[in-house]
């Protein structure tokens, strides 16, 4: 005998569906506070944004990544580790690093440590920390020169990433996914935060990339439908 299981909705996202139109696209203002209403957590949710691009990531002259400071900040409390030459090290605890240190921290993430979120250096360390890359790497946390976090400036790079610095890359299906923001935002700070986001993905478009470019943009908070945001709010 065959049996077929349903999935059973819950009381709250019952109560977010009908809150949320499925064919609309709502305006960005309505999006942002339409999350609020909709966060049925009882922490403070993150507010995801997934945009899904027209690139074909598995072609190098189409890979859209990079870094955007939200002016809002994520409200995520970002745990940061410095890997640099002790002369750095007073700079780096000074900018707000969490964890700052050389060879006792390289050891300790060869031993499977990963309890931060973001990880910076500097050029001459880079031999030691390239070690780490198996590590690192499917993580996404290896640092980058790109992104700002191999650099001889410690103490604004550690300043950036805890202002709200994040970065970001499409994956293999064409869509960025980031939090942005916190259901606890004011709705106008979560627009801002998406208007901003928005706008550094726009300034990466390949040129390689034909058509229309930012397909569809969605707003989530933890645990809650997508709510789909019209294309044309980024034109205005």
């Amino acid at each position: 005998m065959r049996f077929i299981t349903m999935t059973k909705i819950t009381k709250n996202r019952k109560a977010a569906l009908e809150k949320i139109e499925e064919a609309r696209h709502y305006k960005l203002s309505e999006a942002s506070a339409l999350v609020k209403e909709v966060s049925s957590t009882k922490f403070d949710a993150s507010v995801d944004i997934d945009v899904r691009l027209g690139v074909d990531p598995r072609k190098s002259n189409q890979m859209v990544r990079g870094v955007v400071t939200l002016p809002n900040g994520t409200g995520k409390e970002t745990k940061v580790l410095v890997i640099c030459t002790p002369d750095k090290e007073e700079e780096a605890k000074n900018a707000g690093a969490d964890y700052v240190g050389l060879d006792d921290y390289v050891e300790k993430i060869k031993k499977g440590w990963t309890d931060f979120d973001v990880m910076i250096t500097m050029p001459p360390v880079m031999g030691k920390v390239g070690a780490l890359g198996r590590i690192l790497g499917p993580r996404g946390l290896m640092p980058n020169p790109k992104t700002g976090t191999v650099t001889m400036e410690i103490a604004k790079a550690v300043a950036e990433v805890k202002q709200g610095k994040i970065d970001f890359r499409v994956d293999k299906f064409g869509i960025i996914h980031s939090a942005i923001g916190k259901v606890s935002f004011e709705s106008g700070k979560i627009e801002e935060n998406v208007r901003e986001f928005i706008s550094v993905i726009n300034k990466l478009k390949p040129t390689a990339a034909k058509g229309t470019y930012i397909k569809s943009v969605f707003l989530s908070s933890t645990m809650s439908p997508g709510i789909r945001i019209d294309t044309k709010a980024f034109d205005e």
